[in-house]
């Protein structure tokens, strides 16, 4: 089971770049923003079948705080996860109830085919476990496109690939396969939004009506 890499990056000049240095970048620039926000959408196993998966992710980096919401699938649909340092609280739409996890907890036992998805916020504690190679690069200087290739430390012979544009240091799509080849997770990230003037207290919000269950 994996645990996922995302984020964007700063500015970087027209030399060759090793994939450290584009980790670094992403990781950079993430922590220069006041906020982030974006679009993870596409297909996903869950349930042992793929399904479409479109969510909604917001943090800010500097209070190490995500908020994610998912469009799909229907059976998640509306349900939102926030997540900090300490622990996740998970809103169910269905029941309408709120269940709050510890952080180790939660990340002891990942989600949708192993994707953490309150780790998005991270880059570089995502990728601290991972073995990170740059597989290849296209387009030209400025737009140029990076893909990157992260495998387990843990010797899993899964693996997950990042494709990342110089063009605002961002990511473009993420791919996760098993060790046999399959693909377990497909997804493209669109309107990515940095210094929305998101508050904490907003991404913290759910129904005051939810009751809720410490696991």
């Amino acid at each position: 089971m994996l645990s996922l890499t995302l984020l964007a990056a700063l500015a970087g000049t027209g030399h060759a770049q090793t994939a450290q240095d584009i980790v670094n970048k992403v990781d950079a620039t993430q922590r220069a923003a006041k906020d982030v926000s974006f679009r993870l959408a596409g297909t996903a196993t869950l349930d042992t079948a793929s399904q479409k998966i479109d969510v909604l992710v917001k943090t800010i980096p500097a209070q190490n705080l995500i908020r994610v919401q998912f469009n799909a699938p229907d059976a998640l649909a509306d349900n939102i996860v926030v997540a900090d340092k300490t622990e996740v609280r998970q809103y169910l739409y269905l029941t309408n109830q709120v269940t709050v996890t510890s952080a180790k907890k939660a990340a002891d036992s990942a989600g949708l085919t192993g994707l953490d998805f309150t780790q998005l916020g991270n880059t570089a504690s995502m990728l601290s476990n991972y073995t990170v190679k740059l597989l290849g690069t296209t387009g030209a200087a400025g737009k140029r496109v990076f893909q990157l290739e992260a495998t387990p430390k843990s010797g899993d012979s899964s693996r997950t690939l990042v494709w990342i544009t110089e063009a605002g240091w961002r990511p473009t799509r993420l791919q996760v396969t098993d060790g046999a080849g399959k693909t377990l997770a497909d997804m493209t990230v669109s309107a990515f939004k940095t210094n929305a003037g998101l508050t904490a207290a907003a991404l913290r919000q759910l129904p005051k009506d939810a009751e809720v269950i410490r696991q």
